[in-house]
């Protein structure tokens, strides 16, 4: 055997107890279920059970399974009734959950293509697919393909006057109701029909994904939470998406939220799978959902992981070779991405029940909303949890609006009751852009320019004077929008300086018995990374004011918060890094629920001096953390 492969097999087998974790049956793991998508190719291949018989040996033996769904159609393959009956057989007799599964997708040249939904062709096929899957399994799942892409004539004549979004709405809710759920209940009256979104919410509604319809329509929704590499994927998902876009969801739909949803596809090392594994099941995803069959019997490669290879992360290579040389059999199969996959699940089952609700810092993206693409991400990225709502979150006290919240027409009357109602709101730069002309002007007259200012030093203040320097010294040039304001009607309390000229960074105005805070956002967010801590950190000190934990340090750390004083600090850094962790509250010690390590407290720090006002009282703690790596603690007294 060739060296490379020993190392790599010995990384990723620990022992030959982790080599064959379960055995198969449902309820496996003790805070969620793990499940399989085969997609109809697999299914077809399947007709050699031999075939089937082989992938499940190797699989389950790296992956404890729960469940699979077994797939109908894609690419207008269908399956036939006989394939798809051998193969629910196959895993109902070793005791798997089984469902159904669809793709409405049309091929692919690189650019996926969907049905045509006004071509009656496309629709009579469509209805064939449903009631094949309907006839086999009393839980059918849509893959992430329903939506509409085609622009062909009779889309056109279909679509009028309206916009393409109006349209294709419309469109794919009459589709959801007359070629899926009718079809599908005439055939079996008893099936549970769910529809899988996928990962882009930003842009579901201009494809026909209506996040305030179809969750009604369907049984139950299910999550995409693949984010993949955030810089050379086409969409630059930011990895808190992973979390915080199951935490969405669950407020759209309580208690019908079915899952996340990862993929092996664009990572450049194996610690990003296992992060976005992790941190759906940090968001308390009832369920894992694997895509797909084929991937988890793939050879591994542990990729461009050289600088931290030799560390204790949490994804420990190292420590799983040495588990492997010490227990080793004499052979053994080749490992697969479902080792890596039933590796870093079974890591974080042991810690989850001890976690509770997940809290964040309330914000709103009304529905079929656009504005400041996957902002609420970034802020993720630098330390700030976020709990976003489908409706404003009126029992907040503090809300934090991004531009998408101007697609409620009732915006602005909302912000005026939060702050009458003694309440803060802080809205960013692209919102006060958006409801210039709305309203906005009756809490503070500030205004959006056309200017941009090219910023790097910064300030931090409450009222008049020169203020304290951040981060000392000059900085990264980063680009923001230049806000007007008027001299003490408003208030920067953070500043940006470019060449020896101020401007506000977060402009405060008092109105009736609450704070309204305008946060200027770099016309790069990425440049949100590139922001000093000290800055950031000033940030915080207004919008996390009261917060029951807070994270300072650099960015792409981020924070996990629960409602039982458990949090969840993780780095997607490549490098080791030093955070500081602040609580609220009399506590004394901070105990890592996976190591037992505890950590004691510094001591408490109180505003002081001019700018106190900004500050509160916390307990602080040193937390070290390694790359691309988490760490679980409970606070006690």
């Amino acid at each position: 055997m060739k060296p490379y492969l020993v190392l790599i097999l010995s990384a990723l087998i620990p022992s030959l107890a982790l080599l064959c974790p379960g055995n198969g049956r449902a309820g496996n793991y003790s805070n969620f279920t793990v499940a399989i998508y085969i997609p109809v190719g697999a299914v077809q291949r399947f007709e050699n059970l031999e075939n089937l018989t082989n992938d499940w040996d190797r699989i389950h033996r790296q992956l404890k399974v729960d469940k699979v769904y077994i797939e109908v159609q894609r690419n207008r393959t269908l399956a036939t009734d006989e394939e798809l009956e051998s193969v629910k057989k196959f895993f109902v007799a070793r005791g798997i959950n089984v469902a159904g599964g669809m793709a409405l997708s049309d091929g692919s040249s690189g650019q996926f293509r969907s049905f045509c939904y006004t071509d009656p062709a496309d629709r009579q096929f469509i209805k064939q697919a449903v009631e094949l899957a309907a006839r086999h399994f009393d839980e059918v799942i849509q893959d992430d393909f329903f939506f509409v892409t085609t622009k062909n004539d009779s889309d056109i004549a279909a679509k009028g006057t309206n916009s393409w979004t109006q349209f294709r709405l419309g469109l794919m809710d009459e589709a959801a109701e007359n070629l899926i759920i009718k079809p599908a209940r005439a055939v079996n009256p008893k099936v549970k029909l769910i529809i899988k979104f996928p990962n882009w919410y930003e842009h579901f509604q201009g494809l026909g994904y209506d996040l305030d319809q179809e969750p009604k329509l369907f049984d139950g929704i299910y999550t995409g939470t693949e984010t993949r590499d955030p810089a050379l994927t086409d969409q630059h998902l930011q990895p808190y998406e992973s979390f915080l876009i199951i935490r969405y969801f669950d407020n759209i739909k309580p208690g019908g939220n079915g899952g996340g949803w990862v993929d092996t596809y664009s990572i450049r090392y194996l610690d990003r799978y296992a992060e976005q594994l992790w941190d759906t099941m940090f968001a308390k995803a009832r369920q894992m959902m694997l895509f797909e069959w084929s991937a988890m019997g793939r050879p591994i490669h542990p990729g461009e992981r050289e600088a931290w290879q030799d560390l204790h992360t949490s994804f420990d290579l190292n420590q799983l070779w040495q588990a492997y040389t010490n227990n080793a059999p004499v052979e053994l199969p080749d490992p697969t991405v479902a080792r890596a996959a039933g590796y870093a699940l079974e890591q974080v089952d042991p810690f989850l029940g001890q976690l509770g609700s997940p809290i964040g810092i309330a914000s709103y993206k009304p529905y079929q909303s656009v504005g400041e693409d996957f902002l609420h991400n970034y802020f993720g990225m630098i330390g700030i949890p976020i709990d976003l709502h489908p409706q404003f979150p009126t029992n907040a006290n503090l809300v934090l609006l991004t531009e998408s919240a101007k697609s409620d027409p009732a915006i602005v009357a909302e912000i005026k009751g939060q702050l009458t109602a003694g309440k803060s709101v802080v809205i960013t730069s692209g919102l006060l852009h958006a409801l210039q002309h709305r309203g906005i002007e009756d809490i503070v007259e500030a205004r959006y320019t056309d200017h941009k200012v090219l910023a790097h030093e910064y300030f931090s203040g409450f009222g008049s004077g020169s203020g304290s320097a951040l981060d000392g010294g000059k900085n990264e040039d980063i680009l923001f929008p230049e806000i007007f304001f008027l001299t003490n009607d408003a208030w920067p309390v953070v500043r940006l300086l470019a060449n020896d000229n101020g401007f506000p960074l977060l402009l405060m105005d008092r109105y009736s018995k609450g704070v309204l805070y305008v946060w200027t956002i770099p016309e790069n967010f990425s440049d949100l990374y590139r922001l000093p801590p000290g800055v950031t950190g000033a940030i915080k000190n207004y919008v996390m004011r009261g917060f029951p934990v807070r994270l300072d340090g650099p960015a792409r750390v981020a924070l996990f918060v629960y409602d039982n004083n458990t949090f969840i600090v993780e780095s997607y850094l490549p490098i080791e890094t030093d955070v500081k962790v602040s609580l609220t509250g009399n506590f004394t010690r901070l105990k890592n629920l996976v190591t037992g390590e505890v950590i004691n407290r510094q001591a408490p720090t109180q505003g002081r001096g001019r700018w106190r006002e900004a500050e509160e009282s916390r307990v602080s703690f040193n937390v070290h953390l390694l790359p691309h790596s988490y760490s679980v603690f409970v606070a006690e007294k």
